[in-house]
């Protein structure tokens, strides 16, 4: 016929293979698309591969072999550097979470030493975050009160950071780190933005001086809570933490403006925190209004693993918390890590990543500390700072074990409104607006992603949001794969190339020919979509051709070329297609079938029922046969069946 008229070569159906390869090729793809141990299988020494196995599970002995004096200077002012920012900002994010500002001490001291150890990322400085901190406050405060239970909601933090750290380590030994990636960047830049925005209000609590406070975190409660209070606002801590909270943002923004001068906006929380001390302990400001932190436990981090909470009601509720807040520091974390890695050029596993940061939260849990991840104001300035390796984040350890094991009692006069200054400083950071008008202008789903994110923070709870987050996300994920885009093609001028006609407008179609572009996988979710668009987009051409009273339409041409897979719906769909053109004297051709997609319609038969000579390698060939019958003989129209529908009746 038509093909061999023009002896155009046929498209091929690759060879079929056994079903347990094709499962395992299926499951390493998904699974192991970076080939994590390929090294490891292609060494022949046993000894050989056992050594690059545990240089695999353990980065530490892979840089190490090579590390040096320069390294080692180079580290040290890093880790330094950043545990100056690290300690005053763990007791503030601690007392975030409505936990003992310690605690912020002990999260920077033992996960730092577990993640230098397995992590691979050579930037990323470990520590507690604002916005983890203040969800665990939100779940853990709704059941039970930090104020009246203390010790319950002590050991319920424990373990939910513990569940947090399984949930993180299994993610990553099964190779699921893509399910985090749920999380769009639009997302993920609303929520922050709204979590930081609550945040900074719940800091006029400290800057205020107030004592009560609302529990909720939507903006409606915390408004209403500062301004029911009026009267016994403390203009004294109110002045003070406006002076702090200025002197912070002029670091930052010289910071900012000079990149060289880093260190100043690292340092500036450590040295507000020390003329804070000593302008309460001078002048007794503790006794004005001033609210102070008190005494801090001397020595390192004490055993935890015993209080532990594994006894109903309260193990669903540290469970809960522990999965959402894990997986909101992985999807901060991940992103951080891989940004850092890109400016010096080398690549992170994301999965070992997460094997990494949950041991790094077992152990903690394991030494009472809480959720930690890696903060990106921290990790900034271990870049900035010239780090080589992890061994930064041992430095900065190093320097909190010293804090805690001689110089807590320095922090006794520590101001409150100073950590309300620190941490609001730090969550302005997150607000990012210019990312945020990016959006808009890219993109304006993205941007209504973004924008409800925010919108369900700040009005609704944490939780809220979150769930608002991923819904959305995983919406907009389902009108993809449900909605495909579908076009008209045409042809370029003097070339054998065939573009999209809303691209390309002066682009001609073809009389009596129309060429649709599928830009999708065909499934279940979108084969009924396709199957009414197709049918539309073919009455639409019959309509115009009859207006025009050209010739009436002949050939239709699917090109596949974008469709990388299709399951039986899809097939199904073709078939109906198939059947519904044949009522109507039409003839299916298709184009550039892949690989996948030859295989699946070849068993099903359906390259028999469409006949092999009008499958074609690419659309030039498919319009020259069409092109070919047009002039020499009539379509082969299959014989009509009774009792098929119409494209929308169907």
């Amino acid at each position: 016929m038509c093909k061999r008229a023009l002896q155009y070569p046929q498209v091929e159906t690759p060879p079929p293979q056994p079903f347990l390869k094709s499962l395992k090729n299926t499951l390493n793809e998904i699974l192991f698309a970076d080939d994590p141990f390929g090294k490891i299988r292609n060494e022949s020494k046993t000894s050989k591969k056992i050594e690059l196995g545990l240089r695999h599970v353990f980065p530490i002995l892979e840089w190490a072999r090579g590390y040096n004096l320069d390294y080692l200077k180079s580290d040290v002012i890093s880790g330094i550097t950043i545990a100056s920012l690290a300690i005053p900002q763990g007791i503030s994010y601690a007392q975030l979470a409505n936990l003992p500002p310690i605690l912020g001490l002990y999260s920077s001291f033992v996960p730092p030493m577990v993640y230098a150890i397995m992590g691979s990322s050579k930037d990323l400085a470990v520590g507690t975050v604002a916005v983890a901190s203040l969800l665990t406050a939100a779940m853990l405060g709704k059941e039970v009160s930090a104020v009246e239970n203390p010790k319950l909601y002590l050991h319920l933090a424990f373990t939910s950071t513990f569940f947090a750290g399984l949930m993180q380590t299994c993610l990553g030994l099964l190779r699921l780190g893509f399910l985090v990636e749920i999380l769009s960047h639009a997302a993920i830049i609303g929520f922050m933005a709204g979590a930081a925005t609550v945040v900074c209000l719940q800091q006029l609590k400290g800057l205020l001086g107030l004592s009560h406070f609302t529990h909720s975190t939507d903006v409606v409660s915390v408004l209403r809570s500062i301004f029911s209070q009026s009267p016994v606002w403390r203009w004294e801590s109110g002045l003070l933490g406006c002076c702090f909270l200025f002197f912070l943002l002029i670091t930052k923004y010289i910071s900012k403006k000079r990149p060289k001068l880093f260190w100043i906006s690292a340092m500036a929380p450590l040295v507000s925190v020390i003329f804070g001390s000593l302008f309460v302990y001078f002048l007794h400001a503790q006794f004005h209004g001033i609210q102070i932190i008190g005494e801090l436990k001397k020595g390192i981090n004490p055993p935890s693993i015993t209080h532990l909470v594994f006894t109903s009601p309260y193990v669903m509720l540290a469970l809960k918390t522990g999965i959402i807040t894990g997986v909101l520091a992985l999807a901060v974390r991940i992103a951080v890590g891989r940004s850092f890695a890109m400016y010096k050029n080398y690549n992170i596993d994301g999965n070992k990543e997460m094997i990494a940061f949950g041991m790094m939260n077992i152990f903690g849990s394991f030494s009472s500390c809480y959720l930690t991840t890696g903060p990106f104001s921290r990790s900034a300035v271990n870049y900035n700072a010239g780090c080589k390796t992890a061994v930064s984040n041992v430095v900065m350890a190093v320097a909190v074990a010293v804090t805690l094991l001689f110089l807590t009692p320095l922090f006794f006069y520590t101001p409150l409104v100073v950590l309300s200054s620190i941490i609001i400083a730090a969550m302005l950071g997150l607000v990012d607006y210019e990312a945020a008008m990016n959006l808009w202008r890219l993109d304006k789903f993205d941007f209504f992603v973004c924008l409800s994110a925010f919108l369900g923070v700040v009005f609704g709870t944490i939780e809220i949001g979150l769930i608002l987050s991923v819904g959305i996300s995983v919406l907009r994920l389902l009108l993809f794969v449900g909605r495909p885009k579908i076009y008209v093609m045409g042809n370029i001028q003097n070339t054998e190339i065939y573009r999209n006609i809303e691209q390309y407008p002066q682009a001609t179609t073809l009389s009596s020919i129309i060429i649709l572009h599928i830009d999708g996988p065909i499934y279940f979710a979108n084969s009924s979509y396709l199957r009414d668009r197709i049918g539309r987009w073919i009455d639409e051409e019959e309509e115009k051709l009859r207006k025009s009273e050209e010739n009436s339409l002949q050939y239709i041409i699917l090109d596949l070329s974008a469709v990388g897979n299709i399951d039986t719906s899809g097939i199904r769909m073709l078939e109906e297609v198939n059947k519904i053109l044949g009522r109507r004297d039409l003839k299916l051709v298709i184009a550039n079938p892949g690989a996948e997609l030859m295989k699946k319609l070849s068993k099903s038969k359906f390259t028999e029922t469409i006949g092999k000579d009008w499958i074609h390698l690419t659309v030039a060939e498919a319009v020259s046969a069409c092109d070919f019958m047009l002039h020499t003989a009539k379509p082969d129209s299959p014989e009509k069946i009774s009792g098929i529908p119409e494209f929308n009746n169907v």
